[in-house]
C-alpha cells in the first residue's frame, strides 16, 4: 500500500465535513504524501488553532526534526512523528536536509485518547511495525481516494488508523524492556491522577524502581525530571480546562489540575504560557508565547 500511495505523487487532501448533529469522536482533517526539500518547511504546535488534533506523519526517506518540549530528536527513516496539537513542539526540514513522508491528521475525543496514551507509552518518535506502515499508508489512500467523503465512513478510516497504531503498541507481539515497561506504568498513572498526590516517592513505587534509578531513567527517557513533568503535563490539562469549561472559575481549574495554591498556578502557568490563566481563557492560545 506504501508504494500505491507513492505513486499518486504529491498529494494533500484536506477532509472537511458538515458538522453533524451527533458528533463523532474519531475524524480524519487532512493526509497526503510529500517530498519536503526546502527548510521553509517549519510547522509550530503553538501557532496552529486553539482546537486539538493530532498529526502521524510516517518518514519513508531523508530526515526531519522534532523539538518536543525541551528536546530536539531526529525523524528517521522508518521512524513516525505523534504529535497532539496546541502543544510545544516545532518540527522543520534542516537546510541540506530532504523528507519524504506521509500523513494522517485527525481529531475527535476517542482519536486523542488513543494518541495521548501512545505518547505516553512510547513518546513523539516512534518505529512501527511493517505491518502497521502498510495500514496507515492504506488509511491514507483510502482518504485521498474519495472513501472519507461521508461521516462514517470517513470517522470508520480514522479508528482503524489509531486501532493499527494501538495495536503495535500495546498488542501480543510488541514486546518493550522491562525498565520501558516500568516508566510507562508511571507516566500512564500520572496522565489518569493529575489531580491528586504524584510525589518522586508515589511515582517510583508505581514504576517498581528505587526513587533514583527511577528519576535518572525517568529524566533519560522524558527530557524531565519526574516533578517537571508532572507540573508541565498539570498545565497542559488546564490550559484544556479553562478553554472547555469557561464557566468554571479559575481557582476550581487549578485544583482540577492538582495545584492548590491559586497563586502558585497562576505563576506556574504565565511561565508556562506567557499570559494568566484568565487571559488565556479569554484571548485563547494564539496569545500565548512562541
Amino acid at each position: 500500500m506504501l508504494s500505491k500511495l507513492i505513486e499518486c505523487g504529491h498529494t494533500t487532501k484536506a477532509i472537511s465535513l458538515p458538522r453533524a448533529r451527533h458528533p463523532l469522536h474519531a475524524m480524519p482533517t487532512s493526509t497526503g504524501y510529500d517530498l519536503q526539500t526546502s527548510p521553509s518547511y517549519v510547522w509550530d504546535g503553538r501557532a496552529r488553532g486553539q482546537t486539538p488534533f493530532t498529526v502521524l506523519q510516517h518518514t519513508i526517506s531523508g530526515t526531519g526534526t522534532l523539538r518536543y518540549e525541551n528536546r530536539v530528536m531526529k525523524v528517521r527513516p522508518g521512524e513516525a512523528m505523534l504529535v497532539i496539537v496546541p502543544h510545544n513542539h516545532r518540527y522543520w526540514l534542516e537546510p541540506g536536509d530532504s523528507w519524504e513522508f506521509f500523513w494522517i491528521s485527525m481529531h475527535g475525543r476517542e482519536a486523542l485518547r488513543v494518541h495521548e496514551m501512545i505518547l505516553s507509552a512510547r513518546g513523539p518518535v516512534i518505529r512501527l511495525g511493517a505491518a502497521t506502515v502498510d495500514k496507515l499508508a492504506n488509511c491514507a489512500l483510502k482518504l485521498i481516494e474519495g472513501h472519507g467523503e461521508m461521516p462514517g465512513s470517513a470517522s470508520a478510516i480514522a479508528y482503524e488508523a489509531s486501532m493499527a497504531l494501538f495495536d503495535d503498541t500495546y498488542g501480543p507481539n510488541e514486546i518493550f524492556p522491562s525498565s520501558e515497561n516500568s516508566l510507562s506504568r508511571a507516566m500512564q498513572f500520572i496522565a489518569a491522577n493529575l489531580s491528586g498526590d504524584l510525589d518522586v516517592d508515589a511515582l517510583a513505587r508505581v514504576a517498581g524502581l528505587s526513587r533514583a534509578h527511577f528519576s535518572r531513567s525517568f529524566a533519560a527517557m522524558s527530557g524531565l525530571p519526574p516533578a517537571q513533568y508532572v507540573l508541565q503535563e498539570r498545565m497542559r490539562r488546564a490550559a484544556k480546562l479553562l478553554l472547555a469549561n469557561r464557566e468554571v472559575p479559575v481557582k476550581e481549574i487549578a485544583a482540577l489540575s492538582g495545584v492548590s495554591d491559586h497563586n502558585y498556578f497562576t505563576k506556574v502557568f504565565r511561565r508556562t504560557y506567557g499570559i494568566t490563566p484568565s487571559e488565556f481563557r479569554t484571548n485563547g492560545m494564539y496569545m500565548a508565547k512562541r
